[in-house]
């Protein structure tokens, strides 16, 4: 089974659900809110001399079922409102198309939407589900003028090979990256994120109307070093617990290996270096018109 078919964020609205674990993620979607009200804003400007515009088609890919979505949904629905109303024109329909993988909890998702409707009660936006892969077409060609994602396209569509010919595992002991992991473990995992990233670009290049919007915001590191404590310690933790568990007859040994822990984890996320999207971008799009800009948040902070 793909991990595209299981893969999802724990549903509904208990503690342990995303709704009421997703604070970082909160935060990060407050703090980029200039980088969509941006892109809204200057997609309306050098579009001013087109034919008004009917409908504003909008996707948020990996949107999960927390509230970060509705912040975001906000942002482009006060940007469209400002732009259009120093344009002098008429405020376009807003269509949202909220995407995940199928698995999603689409039903809370849809009930939270009434934070939406109290707040913008007279401009026209509508709301639907888009279930499917981002790295694979999900809309008709031309048809979306922005396309947001946040934390989500960084996430590997698979756990990379991680075996030499003889079947041996490469990064015994470990679930991740680290200090004592060869460099066959990097490359494996450096070259699973560029298919991913490169399949997603091409999937949404056809997609995307002339002069419309991306803005995708990864987990990302300042150093290009993998290996460094910022990138990989959360995931040394976890295989220590694991193996501890292992020691104990808690668990089995089997299970202290990336492409089995994938299982529990159900995927991986890859943190990437400025310099590596820069590339892939290059090799896809041949003039490629954009920036990279980067955040730095206090994740010990934000949990106080």
């Amino acid at each position: 089974m793909e991990v595209k078919e299981i893969l999802f964020m724990n549903k509904g609205d208990g503690e342990n659900s995303y709704v009421k674990s997703s604070g970082y993620m909160q935060k990060v979607a407050a703090a980029t809110q200039p980088m969509v009200s941006g892109a809204v804003q200057s997609f309306f400007r050098e579009n001013c001399s087109n034919p008004p515009l009917e409908v504003l088609n909008v996707a948020d890919l990996g949107c999960s079922s927390g509230p970060n979505t509705f912040t975001v949904m906000s942002t482009v629905i006060e940007s469209t409102v400002k732009s259009c109303s120093e344009l002098g024109r008429e405020i376009p329909e807003i269509q949202f198309y909220l995407n995940d993988l199928v698995g999603n909890d689409f039903n809370t998702l849809f009930k939270g939407l009434t934070v939406i409707e109290e707040i913008f009660k007279n401009v026209p936006w509508f709301a639907m589900g888009a279930p499917g892969s981002f790295h694979g077409r999900l809309f008709p060609r031309n048809s979306m003028h922005l396309v947001h994602s946040l934390y989500g396209v960084h996430w590997l569509s698979k756990v990379p090979k991680l075996t030499n010919e003889g079947g041996l595992p490469l990064n015994k002991g470990k679930i991740y990256i680290s200090k004592t992991s060869p460099p066959g473990v990097r490359e494996a995992y450096l070259s699973q994120f560029q298919e991913d990233f490169l399949l997603f670009l091409k999937c949404r290049s056809p997609e995307m109307v002339p002069d419309g919007r991306m803005v995708l915001i990864f987990h990302g590191r300042k150093s290009a070093d993998p290996t460094l404590r910022e990138s990989c310690y959360t995931w040394e933790i976890l295989a220590e617990t694991i193996s501890y568990l292992v020691s104990q007859d808690d668990v089995q040994h089997c299970l202290l290996s990336p492409s089995n822990l994938s299982k529990m984890l159900l995927a991986k996320v890859q943190n990437q270096c400025i310099s590596a999207f820069d590339s892939i971008v290059v090799a896809c799009i041949s003039r490629p018109k954009g920036e990279f800009e980067s955040l730095s948040l206090n994740f010990l902070a934000i949990r106080e």
